[in-house]
């Protein structure tokens, strides 16, 4: 079993990495604060204003260490990595099966199943641990449309059918999912997602996380030797990384989502954790992204169990499982891709 390896954030202002021996050390003010061992590190994902020496770089590369740059918002402003792995085999078979509608088909019906299926699993655990709170019959009849979503994806006649099922449990999903906020806090109230920017509490959290998560996908498929920009769901478009957002979608609800949730509700962010701006949007401030990451880091090492594979395994594996399966797939391997139903 492949093991998880750590995701080195940096997010103090004016910090800056370089290179010591085996290790990357964490300069603020020309005093080292942390040491993390390379031989650990899977990626280092750095925030506004800081930085990395040359030596970082160089070392990182030829270690398989992936580095990105995001904005205060969690949008990705740059990324270095090493040589690609994987052959040139894999990804003609990759691009043949996502430019053939008919092929594309059958993995993009899982993958869009899996995600509604997934979510109606976050509407079943509030129903059952707080069914007696306002809102649950609509929370019920939701879940309901969501099982009926699901059912209709696997059996889509084409994708754009599909993608009209995915809109459709999509909408079912959000339209509840105030209820499910149990505060009675007036800035986590959710009246609908909205990004690019985030205009609300609650959508910059779940901004933000989605943002973390698209890069531990693009990091799987990238890791398995496949093409992150060669998607079979999101259409192609310059610069959007679809395969990594549909490898993504299977994963929004279990992790992202109930990270959030699970921050507003035990109250770990607060007012002082995000910064209104002129222009209407809502970010997370350093201290709130800090929280944020320290709880996604712990998700991602809560355990369970693969049901695909019958093995136990940390939930922050799960990306890199799906990538080798779909691999897999690719290569004729398997007669059909398993998505990852939590």
């Amino acid at each position: 079993m492949k093991r998880l390896l750590n995701t080195l954030y940096v997010t103090t202002e004016g910090a800056r990495l370089r290179k010591d021996g085996e290790t990357i050390a964490v300069e603020i003010d020309g005093r080292v604060v942390k040491r993390s061992p390379a031989h650990l590190l899977g990626q280092i994902v750095l925030f506004g204003e800081t930085s990395a020496s040359p030596d970082v770089m160089h070392f990182a590369a030829a270690s398989g260490i992936s580095m990105a740059w995001m904005g205060y918002s969690g949008k990705l402003m740059a990324r270095i990595e090493g040589p690609q792995s994987g052959n040139v085999l894999l990804r003609r078979a990759q691009h043949r099966c996502t430019t053939d509608p008919s092929a594309a088909l059958p993995v993009a019906c899982a993958i869009v199943a899996a995600k509604v299926a997934n979510q109606r699993a976050v509407l079943r655990r509030h129903l059952r641990d707080y069914g007696n709170q306002p809102g649950s019959e609509a929370v019920e009849l939701a879940q309901r449309r969501l099982a009926d979503a699901a059912r209709h994806a696997l059996e889509a006649p084409d994708l754009d059918a599909l993608r009209g099922h995915e809109g459709e449990a999509g909408h079912a999903y959000w339209s509840v999912f105030n209820h499910l906020i149990r505060v009675d806090d007036p800035q986590f109230v959710f009246a609908g997602r909205n990004r690019r920017p985030p205009l609300d509490a609650t959508n910059a959290v779940l901004s933000f996380l989605y943002a973390l998560l698209a890069l531990d996908t693009r990091a799987a498929c990238e890791a398995h030797g496949l093409d992150p920009q060669m998607g079979f769901l999101h259409r192609d478009r310059p610069g959007r990384m679809s395969l990594a957002l549909d490898l993504m979608e299977e994963l929004r609800a279990p992790l992202a989502d109930r990270v959030a949730l699970s921050l507003i509700n035990q109250r770990q962010l607060s007012r002082r954790d995000f910064d209104r701006q002129e222009t209407g949007a809502v970010l997370l401030t350093e201290d709130g992204r800090r929280t944020v990451l320290q709880a996604y880091h712990d998700r991602k090492r809560v355990e369970l169990r693969h049901a695909w594979l019958d093995e136990r395994m940390a939930l922050g594996l799960v990306p890199q499982i799906q990538a080798q399966l779909l691999a897999r797939y690719l290569r004729d391997d398997l007669d059909a891709y398993p998505a990852w139903v939590w």
